[in-house]
C-alpha cells in the first residue's frame, strides 16, 4: 500500500475523526472531550446511508452531458482486486465496468482497451491482465488494448490515451462508476482526449426513511469512497491550478 493510500485511509472521514476523536480523549481537557464527542457524533453522521447517498448524489450531479458527436473506442478502468488463497482476482467494482464496458462493445461494436497496473504486493500481474483474460473466456470478447502500468487514475487517463492517439482516436466511452466519473472524466479531459461518460449505477436519491438514517459499515465505507473522489478532484484542481 502506498503512502499515499494510507494517508488517505486514515485521514478522511469517517476514520479519520475517530482517530481525532481518540487523540483528543488522550489530552483529557473538557474542551478537548467535547470536541471529541463532536467529531464522534460526525463520525456516526458519516456512516448513514442518508450521508452515503447524499455525498454520492453530489459527485453524480457533475456529470456532463454526452457530446453529440460519437466515440471510437470503449476505456474500460479498473477498480479493486479480490485476494484469495491461490493469489487475486477482479473485485466486483471492476467486475461491474467490466459488465457495462461489454454492453457497451456488444451495442456499438467499438473495440476496447482495459488499464490498470499491478495492485497488489502478493502478485505480479496487472489488473488490465486479469481484465484481459477474463474479457476472452466470461464474456467472450477480445480487447483491442491492454495498458497494464496504469497505478491510479491519472495514470490510467495518461497511458489510455496515449494508447488511443497511437491508433488516431480522439474521443473514447470511459467506463467507471458514476461516483468516480466526475474525477475520471477530468483526468481524460487533461490529456487532450475527449472523454464520453459511461456510467455504471447511478444511484437513487436518498428518501429519508428511517432506515436512511442508521449508520452501517456499508454507509461509512462508500462515505469514505465518495470523500476520496472529492478530495481527489481537489487535489487536481490545486495541481493543475
Amino acid at each position: 500500500m502506498s503512502l499515499q493510500a494510507v494517508a488517505a485511509a486514515l485521514l478522511l472521514p469517517p476514520i479519520g475523526l475517530l482517530v481525532g476523536a481518540l487523540a483528543l480523549l488522550v489530552w483529557r481537557g473538557r474542551g478537548a472531550r467535547m470536541l471529541a464527542a463532536l467529531l464522534l457524533v460526525t463520525a456516526l453522521a458519516i456512516s448513514t446511508p442518508y450521508a452515503a447517498g447524499t455525498l454520492r448524489l453530489s459527485l453524480e450531479r457533475t456529470l456532463p452531458a454526452p457530446p453529440a458527436s460519437e466515440p471510437e473506442a470503449i476505456v474500460v478502468l479498473s477498480g479493486d482486486i479480490a485476494h484469495h488463497r491461490e493469489g487475486i482476482d477482479l473485485g466486483p467494482l471492476t467486475l461491474e465496468r467490466m459488465r457495462k464496458g461489454a454492453e457497451l462493445h456488444r451495442r456499438t461494436g467499438l473495440p476496447i482497451l482495459v488499464t490498470g497496473g499491478v495492485l497488489s504486493r502478493r502478485s505480479s500481474t496487472p489488473v488490465a491482465e486479469l481484465m484481459r483474460a477474463v474479457y476472452a473466456e466470461e464474456f467472450g470478447i477480445i480487447v483491442r488494448w491492454v495498458e497494464p502500468a496504469a497505478r491510479d487514475t491519472r495514470d490510467n487517463a495518461e497511458r489510455s490515451a496515449a494508447l488511443l492517439r497511437e491508433a488516431g482516436i480522439g474521443r473514447a466511452f470511459v467506463v467507471s462508476h458514476a461516483w468516480h466519473l466526475p474525477r475520471a472524466l477530468a483526468a481524460f479531459e487533461r490529456t487532450g482526449l475527449s472523454p464520453v461518460p459511461a456510467p455504471v449505477r447511478l444511484g437513487p436519491a436518498p428518501d429519508g426513511s428511517l432506515g436512511d438514517w442508521v449508520p452501517s459499515p456499508r454507509a461509512a465505507l462508500d462515505s469514505w469512497y465518495f470523500l476520496r473522489e472529492w478530495a481527489g478532484i481537489l487535489a487536481y484542481r490545486l495541481r493543475d491550478g
